[in-house]
């Protein structure tokens, strides 16, 4: 047989023949693709993705092709060397000849032209590669024409030139249904049939959106996805033993069992009594929660369930009843694998060091797979015959095949709706998952249509099941199945809080004027911090919490600042691993009276979350801190004051503030206060404004909701507001006309591949990454990335930069002619990346680096700059 190459000898590695290449992925399709997995027409999923397999590299056996790939002159055209479109007309003539449905030869005919880029608008695509007339001239051959001669040009040369390779894959594709030669015969006619079916028509005359169902984008991305993930796997890690595919790709499921008996000896080490203490009947009804959580999840099971809602307040065992409740239903329906999302990076790690107490494992397992962009996703082989490379692990783990992958809304929900081709890889691990959307109310308001269609795509074509689990249920999901029997009693049970109205929101109320100064806030704050141990101010933007803490360090004598004591333990140990939160809070209690935190994202990861384990232990002890901080606190922070103040915020972000306050029922009532806040220095809106009334106006719907739940009393009790305030605060909200566009979900019913790709859960503002070299040994890591690089390690270099992640921060640049961005442009990069770098302890950067407030653009003086 005729020689051909799907990839070429190279570092002293033997080249990989085509034919054992297209035999590969096909074999590696079936241990990706369910056996019970069907298109929406009812055909097997598998043997559609199985027969893209066969002919997905099919162009590359073109002399051309191998030219390119073993040679470095290429007379050829370009058009001549691409592989893809050749592959993909192969794809649709192979599933036809099958007798697949032609929405499913569409799909097969998307996804091999795309198994090295991204999805397109489908009906678009597919029209214009086999009928595209753009950029003719009167006259001229037309682009479809040109198109037509190279794709046959290639066949022609596949079947004279390898004639064998070229029988073996149409018998394999088609199961001896068609030839070579028929495909060359018949290829003029292929494209009108091609043509036609995307047409407004039923001609060629022009493309429609309409001729396709509401399941052919779900359909594209099952393809699609499938065929990337066996296809890039396989070109990493090409192996013979075929037979260990299974254990490659399957997930080590955490058992129940063993989540069970974590929860119970939990429960016996914690006095429960429903007659007891506030603490002692909290514990009762927490685990009288998770036994009706677990009860109802079984039921759900059973009837085969599509989305349900788990409904529970702050310390109410959310976490493990949700998980409890996951797993329940997974062995219930016999499925393989948890997927939990989380809105925010900064509380993926706190349940993933739970789950890895739980199990004795860590994250690069089969069993937990941690992925988001701080995180090192790999998946680790336990079979020492296996021959992958890092490569390979780091595909399998963003592909979620682990039991359990903990990741983000931006992974998941991006990875629906128009992904990268990396992305697509995840999309096989979807069938049959249980997927956990914890903090639903968190998801921007432009997705509150896309992001039931998605869950319905989870459901309809990859029979997931979703479990939304929040203390404060938006209530996305019609039809969905509550597992908390009685909701509102256990908000009862769980009440710590009572809410005060400053007379600030009474003012919104009224005419929109008269917010609170910082001058009164600091005031505030501090005459309660005379008589309570711990307060919290929450600020809805940076400027606004940077304002408050100088306005507190102006009016506190004598208080030290908690971020400065923790600058010069870092510098006395020399690296972040060396410091000690518990000594550190030890030593600040023995010196000082009372402290002074600020919080935000200015502050690295790694400074944030030393000093939030600083606070938990100084607040522990009693000790009178304050801590001023942005919204990062409101979501998985374990860590509780007796005191909470909030600037005005929608009712979700209050409720979530409020379980920051009285978290352990330290005292009868803790008090969370509600103002809004003034404009900081050269801004133009509060901060409240700023930031909640954007596009859809929040705050007036909140603050009219706060006062009508409210019905003129002082004081809102804890339950009013996180229950029934919540319930009419979204009502009213769903009434608004803007809530949600309905234009995204169009995109998915006409398979818009493109308009999705251009969506994101996360502001697209343009940012710059800098690094911030604090120690020592931050400052040798960067010193060694550029060695690495000198000597073209890039191995190492991505080691590295990996560890440089917790390291750095994103700086927004709203202007390109902004002090920001001028300032920053002269930052020094990392080696050959974009990341740029400083280091705070020396003269030229000391200017741009607070231990307080994190890092900063100082004012730009002459002395300043001949530094």
């Amino acid at each position: 047989m005729t020689v051909r190459y799907s990839h070429p000898p190279e570092d002293e590695r033997d080249g990989v023949h085509l034919t054992e290449h297209l035999q590969d992925v096909a074999e590696r399709s079936r241990h990706i693709v369910s056996e019970d997995a069907q298109t929406p027409a009812g055909e097997s999923l598998l043997d559609l993705v199985e027969t893209l397999a066969y002919v997905h590299d099919f162009g590359k056996a073109t002399t051309y092709f191998q030219e390119y790939l073993l040679d470095s002159v290429h007379p050829d055209p370009e058009p001549l060397r691409h592989h893809a479109p050749l592959g993909a007309f192969v794809a649709y003539d192979a599933l036809d000849a099958r007798g697949f449905e032609t929405e499913s030869c569409l799909a097969g005919f998307v996804a091999v032209a795309k198994h090295h880029g991204s999805l397109p608008d489908v009906a678009e695509y597919v029209y214009k590669r086999s009928h595209r007339r753009d950029g003719i001239s009167p006259g001229a051959e037309t682009s479809k024409e040109r198109r037509q001669k190279l794709i046959a040009k290639q066949a022609v040369d596949i079947r004279e030139n390898a004639p064998e390779i070229a029988e073996t894959v149409f018998d394999w594709a088609t199961n001896g249904k068609r030839s070579v030669h028929e495909f060359i015969d018949e290829y003029p006619s292929l494209l009108n049939n091609i043509e036609s079916a995307v047409s407004a028509d039923g001609s060629v005359s022009d493309f429609s959106y309409e001729t396709l169902s509401d399941t052919c984008y779900s359909l594209v991305l099952e393809s699609w996805g499938s065929l990337v993930l066996a296809d890039k796997t396989s070109a990493a890690g090409v192996s013979e033993d075929t037979d260990r595919f299974g254990s490659l790709y399957a997930a080590k499921q955490p058992n129940f069992e063993r989540l069970d008996e974590h929860v119970h000896r939990l429960e016996r080490e914690a006095n429960a009594d429903p007659n007891g203490t506030r603490r002692e009947r909290l514990n009762h009804h927490r685990s009288r929660a998770r036994n009706t959580v677990l009860r109802n999840a079984e039921e759900f099971g059973e009837n085969e369930g599509n989305v349900a809602t788990l409904t529970l307040p702050t310390g109410m065992g959310k976490t493990l009843s949700g998980l409890s409740a996951a797993f329940t239903i997974r062995d219930q329906l016999d499925g393989d694998r948890v997927i939990y999302a989380l809105p925010f990076t900064s509380i993926i790690d706190q349940v993933v060091d739970e789950v890895e107490d739980i199990y004795d494992t860590d994250s690069t397992g089969r069993v937990l797979t941690a992925h988001h962009h701080l995180s090192e996703t790999t998946i680790e082989d336990d079979d020492e015959k296996a021959d992958l490379n890092d490569d390979v692990s780091g595909m399998l783990a963003e592909s979620w095949r682990a039991g359990l992958t903990v990741s983000t809304y931006v992974q998941l929900f991006e990875s629906l709706a128009g992904p990268s081709n990396g992305q697509s890889m995840k999309l096989p691990a979807l069938r049959d998952s249980v997927v956990i959307l914890d903090e639903p109310q968190s998801l921007p308001l432009d997705w509150w249509k896309l992001v039931p269609r998605l869950v319905s795509m989870l459901t309809d074509r990859y029979d997931a099941t979703v479990i939304a689990m929040t203390a404060t249920q938006p209530r996305l999901f019609e039809n969905a199945i509550e597992l908390v029997d009685e909701p509102t009693s256990y908000f009862e049970t769980a009440e710590r809080v009572e809410y005060e109205i400053d007379p600030s929101v009474e003012r919104y109320i009224e005419d929109q004027t008269g917010a609170k100064s910082y001058a009164d806030a600091a005031e505030q704050v501090i005459d309660h911090g005379e008589t309570t141990s711990s307060t919290l101010a929450i600020c809805n933007t940076i400027d606004s919490a940077k304002r408050l803490t100088e306005r507190l360090d102006e009016r506190l004598d004598g208080a030290i600042s908690i971020g400065s004591a923790y600058k010069d333990a870092l510098f006395e140990a020399g690296s972040i691993d060396v410091v000690d939160p518990s000594s550190l809070a030890e030593d600040i209690n023995r010196k000082s009276d009372q402290g002074v935190l600020h919080l935000s994202t200015r502050l690295r990861p790694v400074d944030r979350l030393t000093l939030i384990e600083i606070a938990k232990h100084l607040t522990e002890r009693g000790y009178p801190l304050i801590t001023v901080s942005t919204q990062l606190v409101e979501a998985g922070v374990d860590i509780s004051f007796d005191r909470v103040f909030r600037d005005l915020a929608p009712i979700d972000s209050i409720v979530q503030a409020a379980g920051r306050c009285n978290r352990s029922f330290e005292r009868e009532r803790g008090h969370v206060t509600v103002w809004w806040l003034d404009v900081p220095d050269e801004q133009t809106k509060t901060p409240a404004e700023a930031v909640y009334n954007r596009g859809v106006a929040l705050l007036p719907v909140a603050a009219n909701t706060i006062e009508d739940v409210r019905a003129g009393r002082t004081t809102i009790p804890e339950v009013d507001l996180a229950r029934d305030g919540i319930e009419e605060y979204y009502r009213r909200l769903k009434n608004q006309k803007n809530v949600g566009k309905q234009e995204y979900v169009e995109y998915v019913d006409q398979a818009l591949a493109g308009q999705l790709a251009d969506l994101s859960l996360i502001d697209q503002r343009r940012t710059v990454d800098i690094v911030v070299c604090r120690t020592k040994a931050d400052r040798n890591t960067v010193r060694e990335i550029e060695d690495a690089t000198a000597r073209y390690d890039f191995a190492t270099v991505e080691t590295r930069l990996k560890e440089l992640r917790t390291k750095q921060i994103s700086v927004p640049i709203y202007q390109d002619d902004s002090k920001e961005a001028r300032e920053i442009a002269d930052f020094p990069t990392i080696a050959e990346t974009d990341i740029r770098w400083i280091d705070p302890t020396t003269t030229r950067y000391e200017d741009f680096f607070d231990a307080d407030m994190g890092f900063l653009v100082p004012d730009d003086t002459v002395e300043r700059r001949f530094l």
